[in-house]
């Protein structure tokens, strides 16, 4: 049975994956922060008991900043990929707290690389690269763009990304690069722009809610559907020789274009309730960003399949849902042929 180990797992990203290699048969284990009250929502439909002779999804408790740590743990699960998916990824969030972010996002791939060089664990690494890297480089941006980050998170993953090609060529290690483009879903954080769009149209077509509050809306994003992006993560493990790779379904829209489409899907008028709140507003903006995923498409034999009306669709519905069942525990969202909907299917 092939091992996993993911860093992030209790994140949009890590609990997809998750499911995903479960139904691939892996054995996984995920890196969790200790915390005084639970945050393990999104993998909770997907965790059985350790005791249990079945269970393969296995959480430890750790930190990327603790290098000793992750040392320890690389060399007691002895996985055969590992992910890198944790970090500070909140753009906005980034400015208020940039020693924190580089710590997490810069240092912490930084010691978990060293943690894979000094214990001699053959395994394969994924980092968990970002679209903002390229910042106000011109679009559409490919693996050979250049990069021009605009904040405190983009600065932290260019360096993420640098350091694990720099292993790659240095020491030998089969390392790669995801470069992905704004990928969403119903697990998306509700402090993600994606997501409050979606969360206040469940509650202002309820009559929970009259206005949703946002800053700019005319940035461009490429946005896709975060369940396929996970399973590109995996094929760039597949290969012979380790690359770097862009994820993205190559059609760029704006923010507004986003919102109208989310109130629409639910019969309403989203002039009417959107409102212009200048804190949300960031220090530097990024105006467009557009992926080409050409190189993975030939390469992977990855492509997307939902777009951003669909995408859009997809998460008012989940929210709507979730609105009318409050209180119950995580159910599966995944809308994809072939994926499992629990640990044990």
């Amino acid at each position: 049975m092939r091992k996993a180990l993911i860093t992030g797992v209790t994140g949009q990203d890590g609990s997809y994956l998750a499911q995903l290699l479960l139904a691939k048969g892996y054995e996984v284990h995920g890196l969790i922060r200790r915390a005084s009250s639970f945050n393990t929502g999104r993998i909770d439909h997907l965790y059985q008991d350790a005791r249990d002779p079945d269970a393969r999804l296995f959480l430890h408790h750790g930190d990327m900043t603790d290098g000793v740590r992750l040392l320890t743990l690389l060399g007691s699960i002895a996985p055969d990929e590992v992910y890198n998916l944790a970090g500070q990824s909140h753009v906005r969030e980034s400015f208020d707290q940039p020693r924190f972010t580089a710590e997490i996002v810069a240092m912490g791939t930084l010691h978990l690389l060293e943690a894979i060089r000094h214990s001699k664990v053959d395994c394969r690494f994924y980092q968990a690269g970002s679209s903002d890297m390229f910042g106000d480089s011109t679009p559409p941006h490919t693996e050979r763009s250049l990069f021009a980050p605009r904040s405190p998170e983009a600065t932290a993953k260019a360096y993420a990304h640098w350091t694990t090609r720099n292993y790659r060529e240095g020491y030998g290690l089969y390392a790669v690069n995801g470069i992905a483009f704004n990928h969403e879903s119903p697990r998306r954080g509700e402090t993600f722009v994606t997501r409050k769009i979606t969360q206040a149209v469940a509650r202002i077509q309820a009559g929970r809610q009259d206005h949703l509050y946002l800053g700019d809306l005319t940035p461009v994003r490429d946005w896709g559907y975060a369940p396929e992006y996970v399973e590109g993560m995996w094929r760039m493990l597949q290969q012979d020789q380790p690359d770097d790779y862009v994820l993205a379904t190559g059609t760029g829209r704006s923010v507004e274009e986003f919102v109208e489409a989310a109130f629409e899907h639910a019969g309403l008028e989203w002039r009417r309730h959107v409102r212009f709140d200048e804190r949300y507003l960031r220090p530097t903006e990024v105006e467009e960003l557009l992926g080409d995923p050409s190189k993975a498409a030939e390469k992977l034999g990855w492509r997307t399949s939902v777009g951003m009306e669909q995408l859009a669709q997809i998460m008012v519905d989940a929210d709507v849902d979730a609105l009318e069942h409050e209180g119950r525990h995580w159910v599966d969202d995944v809308r994809l042929p072939g994926w499992s909907t629990s640990a044990t299917d």
